[in-house]
């Protein structure tokens, strides 16, 4: 009967949920959470602890140095800036760490073109342990996020119970709507349920959030970002359907810049992300990261891929010993993959006008229109490259 009355309340959430229009292209932006995870000592690490300081000083460097103008508009908190409740019950800052509160913050990186985005969590505590947003408190925390003028919230869904969950998640998306401010909402929920059907409805999540985690959060290595890419492969066919404009299936973060990750390896990572029509979430120190890794993470062609207006997910069509072929296709490149051959010789190519088929052998790129010449693009080069290839 619970099940049933649980169920029951998620399908009228999901009718009162309406489109809020938002996020027609995967967002793109800086997370604090993989680089400064919970640091809270400002007094031993006043630099790096998640603080009013940090977020300004982010603020400044996504307005500063040429990230805000390729997209990178969302500066995003998450986990343990909270102080506790008010006496209303009210969610409020540290006020040791944030003591202009976040309406300030907000109003801050507004002033700079960007938009803030905020961490709450669908349960009794929040991953942290700082306190959590339950059901009698969904709508109360949706409208102080709304007051506070914040423009995204990411629900994690630490410390529930899929029942809580079940009701939480659309309950949030409507009391969002609600407010009459455009709150973009990114929600865990799928992570918690092992990512797919039965247990995860897809159909509803297209409904109420405009991002989702599907997996595992990622990690500070290579192997991690292979784990995340070898489960969305494996499941593409559920997938790349419902990823599209509004509402897009969420890999997690960019660890390029961090230290986990070879030149070759961020390289790939931000090919992969490009390919797949993810969000682009850094999470790196933007104050001191090198040009080297800047170039990958401001190379203008991925960027362009990746927020086509088509939304499409890529997938991959061919895995032949250490080859592997993934493709995607967008407004301006009608045929685009990715090719990786072996450590190191990942690459990223826009073929044009170009067909792919695979083969026993490999992959081949034909021409069309009974043309005799294909130039294709190296996107992490820039720059055209030559004719059509084979592998």
């Amino acid at each position: 009967m619970l099940l049933k009355t649980v169920l029951l309340l998620a399908l009228v959430a999901q009718v009162l949920v309406l489109e809020n229009g938002l996020l027609r292209k995967p967002p793109m932006g800086w997370l604090a959470w993989e680089r400064f995870r919970c640091n809270t000592d400002c007094n031993e690490d006043p630099k790096n602890c998640i603080s009013e300081r940090l977020f300004m000083e982010m603020a400044d460097r996504l307005a500063q140095d040429g990230w805000r103008e390729l997209g990178y508009e969302y500066l995003n908190i998450d986990d343990c800036w909270i102080g506790g409740r008010d006496a209303k019950g009210n969610l409020v800052p540290d006020p040791k760490r944030f003591p202009n509160g976040m309406a300030f913050l907000a109003d801050y990186a507004h002033s700079l073109g960007l938009k803030l985005g905020i961490y709450a969590d669908m349960g009794n505590f929040t991953c942290m342990g700082y306190p959590g947003t339950t059901l009698d408190k969904v709508v109360q925390d949706a409208q102080t996020f709304a007051k506070w003028k914040v423009d995204m919230l990411k629900l994690d869904g630490c410390f529930s119970t899929p029942e809580e969950r079940a009701e939480g998640y659309p309950k949030m998306a409507a009391a969002l709507n609600a407010t009459g401010r455009p709150i973009a909402f990114s929600c865990s929920w799928p992570a918690y349920e092992g990512g797919l059907p039965p247990k995860v409805n897809y159909t509803l999540l297209v409904d109420i959030c405009n991002l989702w985690r599907n997996y595992d959060d990622i990690q500070d290595s290579w192997s991690s970002v292979l784990s995340i890419l070898d489960w969305f492969v494996t499941h593409q066919d559920i997938l790349q359907p419902v990823a599209g404009p509004g509402h897009w299936n969420d890999p997690d973060m960019l660890l390029i810049g961090n230290f986990g990750l070879s030149f070759e390896q961020a390289r790939a990572q931000m090919a992969l992300w490009t390919v797949l029509a993810a969000p682009l979430f850094m999470s790196t120190d933007l104050r001191t990261i090198s040009a080297q890794n800047m170039d990958i993470l401001q190379n203008p062609l991925m960027i362009k891929i990746n927020q086509d207006p088509l939304g499409i997910q890529g997938r991959r069509i061919l895995k032949l010993h250490s080859v592997e072929v993934s493709t995607g296709s967008c407004f301006d490149c009608p045929s685009l993959a990715w090719v990786r051959a072996g450590p190191g010789q990942d690459s990223l190519w826009d073929l044009g006008k170009g067909d792919i088929t695979t083969h026993a052998q490999g992959i081949s790129v034909a021409p069309r229109f009974g043309t005799t010449k294909l130039l294709h693009k190296s996107v992490m080069a820039g720059r055209e490259i030559g004719l059509a290839f084979r592998v």
